[in-house]
């Protein structure tokens, strides 16, 4: 068996003319620059996303660190704040533009790199720009929030962008945004180390009972940061759907819906990577680093080689098979 390459499916991209379009434009949707040493941060009002460093645009300081890693792929998707801050024009002109640079990055480099398209969810054109995106670009996913300005993946307005991206066959890539716990995840950066994982089974929870998966059953999620809470409280969620009114809509229990989902590794945990295989199966899970957040993992191959024991087989399937066949790539 040929060893598979290392696909890294969490990978965040910043092109330039994202932020210089957040200097032209931002202002007057409360976003702008603030400078820092080592690169500005996008402020949203008070709350800041960055620095945005070199590496996050620099791709040669990317493959760089690829190969540094030992990974040969990554596939590119944005940060938040994503586009949601922006009105419906700019929102189309932001992921516009982000796409048409992660095309530009992926052919520079077809190797290497492959692009997950960003998709105005605020913005009638989303489901265009997915096809765009996918077909002209040649994006191998997309790339959406946990929630948009507060509304939730179920929300009706969200189907045909659903409908579309099923159609076209590829993944989502899920990531947290704007999460739930308000002040009192303020401190401590609670905000990421819990906000983040828990908004991630929100959505995942909104997509299985809002009856999302049943209406595009070939919609494929990939959940960040090994799933967030939701692989740990599936139980929980049978039991719900076992015992109150609110959850027995659902054709299956919760847990039956978890071969729409796919995970990265980033766990921090070897025992919590090894607890999530045996619940997703080996076949679901792929490598990630959060390329390159400070919360990432800089080691994702080994923090991989770190769990045990498993097969040969699976570590080659986490490794990058099961990437390279989600993304289409063979």
């Amino acid at each position: 068996m040929t060893r598979p390459a290392a696909v890294d499916i969490h990978a965040h991209f910043v092109p330039e003319g994202y932020l210089r379009m957040i200097e032209t434009d931002g202002e007057a949707h409360g976003v702008r620059l603030s400078a820092g040493p080592d690169g500005p941060s996008i402020m949203v009002g008070h709350i800041p996303f960055g620095p945005i460093t070199p590496r996050y645009h620099d791709l040669d300081l990317r493959l760089k660190a690829m190969d540094a890693q030992g990974v040969a792929v990554h596939a590119l998707s944005l940060m938040p704040p994503m586009v949601y801050w922006a009105d419906e024009a700019l929102g189309l002109r932001l992921a516009r533009l982000v796409n048409d640079a992660m095309a530009e990055a992926a052919r520079a480099h077809p190797d290497r790199l492959v692009g997950l398209a960003t998709l105005p969810l605020q913005a009638p054109g989303a489901a265009a720009e997915a096809e765009r995106a996918v077909r002209e670009l040649g994006c191998r996913g997309v790339y959406l929030g946990t929630n948009v300005r507060g509304r939730d993946l179920d929300d009706p307005a969200f189907l045909p962008v659903f409908e579309r991206i099923g159609a076209l066959g590829v993944p989502v890539f899920l990531h947290p945004i704007n999460v739930i716990g308000g002040d009192r995840l303020s401190p401590y950066y609670l905000h990421n180390l819990l906000g983040n994982p828990f908004d991630t089974a929100v959505a995942a929870a909104r997509l299985i009972f809002g009856g999302v998966l049943d209406r595009v059953p070939a919609l494929r999620v990939c959940l960040p940061h090994a799933g967030g809470a939701l692989p740990y409280l599936l139980g929980r969620l049978d039991r719900g759907h076992a015992v109150r009114p609110e959850c027995r809509h659902l054709r299956r229990p919760p847990s039956a819906y978890l071969s729409h989902f796919f995970f990265d590794t980033i766990s921090h945990s070897p025992q919590a990577l090894r607890y999530l295989i045996s619940v997703a199966g080996a076949e679901r899970v792929m490598l990630g680093s959060d390329y390159c957040f400070d919360m990432g993992d800089d080691d994702p191959v080994g923090a991989l080689r770190a769990v045990r024991p498993m097969s040969r087989a699976d570590r080659e399937r986490i490794l990058g098979r099961n990437a390279l066949g989600l993304l289409g790539l063979g």
